[in-house]
């Protein structure tokens, strides 16, 4: 048995999900029932009274007016996407696929908006056919869109999508600043907006996104307001005035060891301010913060079963019937510079404290098939549930499941919002 061995920084408290009889629940429900439920192991399941209570808890912090939409790149299981139809004021989606996802969930199409730096002539199509707003990544998107318009026989809606000339610091990924594929370089813009003017195409407003995965609210302010500036200063070349201001997200959640939940006073406060001055400077605009992982992500669990004990060479294995292709960003190959665990536990052993040091991980033919490294768990056998946390966003949808050509893993909502 590997001893448990110096203290590294810890997890934030994965306090969101009640424990009883040393079993985790969700709902109410213990996570072997859950197992049950789902049709056995691997699976997702994913809280919906967690995401209501987020969504409640933002309405309560930000300011009256302000529009919170739903990025469904970060889950679009139609449980989820139902849920946050209701709770959400748009829906943002990035493919033909997760418009119809959106469509099917009773999402209103004019609350739709469609982003993505490679929008195909017949998504084009689908979406002005719809009535959503298509936030323009590049001049060429604007030509092909005059020809999706004549075919529709509709006015395309628009938004510019701006490359800005700063990046959000402190991000997990960096959408805007320096080179990108995302969005119209800021600098282009003007010419871009007389070009919209000249192809009769409806504009409405601008959507800027310049990082994901922030905890620092002094640099998530710092981007809002300096997107919110830019906006502004762009709307003198507008044809007509901006209707709708995305300013984008960016909030995280603490994934690994030292770090904390997001302090969201600062940034409502920073929010407050940009709505009073939109309300002298860009009247009748409808202002946008676009979020994903910070709805759904600590709202889901990823759990996967004890197939096999191993130790070798003095360290303890803990080999399970889930990994890395259903679950990547866990296994630390979706973006990780330097392989970082998430929160995990032992699901069905809640009420024992850790007693050995071990690695948990699955059953690829590949040594980057690792859930956790060198990770403080209680005495885990086969059978055991191994639960990983933060999982509502970026997990099932984000991974290779047909890797190995092993099952998928299943997906189950649970609670109500």
């Amino acid at each position: 048995m590997s001893a448990v061995a110096s203290h590294p920084p810890v997890h934030a408290p994965m306090d969101q999900f009640e424990r009883r009889d040393g079993q985790l629940m969700l709902a109410g429900v213990p996570l072997d029932e859950l197992a049950e439920q789902a049709g056995g192991t691997p699976f997702y399941a994913y809280d919906l009274g967690l995401v209501g209570e987020r969504m409640r808890r933002l309405r309560a912090a930000l300011p009256d007016g302000l529009k919170i939409h739903y990025a469904m790149k970060a889950n679009p299981h139609v449980g989820v996407v139902g849920a946050l139809v209701r709770l959400a004021d748009g829906i943002d989606v990035a493919s033909a696929g997760e418009l119809a996802v959106a469509l099917a969930a009773g999402a209103d199409p004019t609350n739709i908006s469609f982003a993505g730096p490679g929008k195909r002539d017949p998504e084009l199509l689908a979406a002005v056919e719809a009535g959503v707003l298509l936030n323009v990544e590049s001049t060429g998107e604007l030509e092909r869109l005059a020809r999706a318009t004549d075919r529709a026989a509709r006015p395309a809606r628009v938004a510019l999508r701006v490359n800005p000339d700063f990046e959000l610091k402190k991000s997990g990924m960096k959408m805007g600043g320096g080179p990108k594929p995302f969005g119209i370089d800021s600098e282009q813009v003007p010419a871009a907006l007389r070009r919209v003017a000249e192809l009769g195409l409806g504009f409405e407003g601008f959507h800027l996104f310049s990082g994901s995965q922030n905890l620092r609210t002094e640099a998530i302010a710092e981007a809002q307001l300096k997107c919110f500036e830019l906006a502004i200063a762009l709307a003198a070349d507008a044809p007509s005035p901006v209707r709708s201001l995305n300013l984008g997200g960016g909030f995280g959640i603490p994934y690994f060891p030292g770090e904390q939940r997001l302090d969201l006073a600062p940034i409502a406060a920073n929010l407050a301010d940009i709505a009073a001055t939109a309300a002298r400077r860009l009247a009748g605009a409808e202002l946008v913060v676009e979020l994903g992982r910070y709805l759904v992500g600590e709202a889901g669990i990823y759990v996967t079963r004890v197939i096999d004990r191993k130790a070798s060479r003095g360290h303890v294995f803990l080999v399970c019937d889930g990994g890395m292709h259903h679950h990547l960003a866990a296994s630390g190959n979706f973006g990780q510079i330097v392989r970082k665990n998430y929160p995990l536990a032992i699901g069905n052993r809640m009420d024992e404290p850790p007693s050995e040091r071990c690695s948990v991980v699955g059953p690829l033919c590949t040594p980057l098939d690792l859930l956790g490294d060198h990770v403080d768990l209680p005495r885990a056998v086969p059978g055991d549930l191994v639960v990983v946390y933060q999982s509502g966003a970026y997990g099932a949808s984000a991974s290779p499941q047909a890797f190995l050509s092993h099952p998928p893993a299943r997906e189950i909502v649970v609670g109500k919002a």
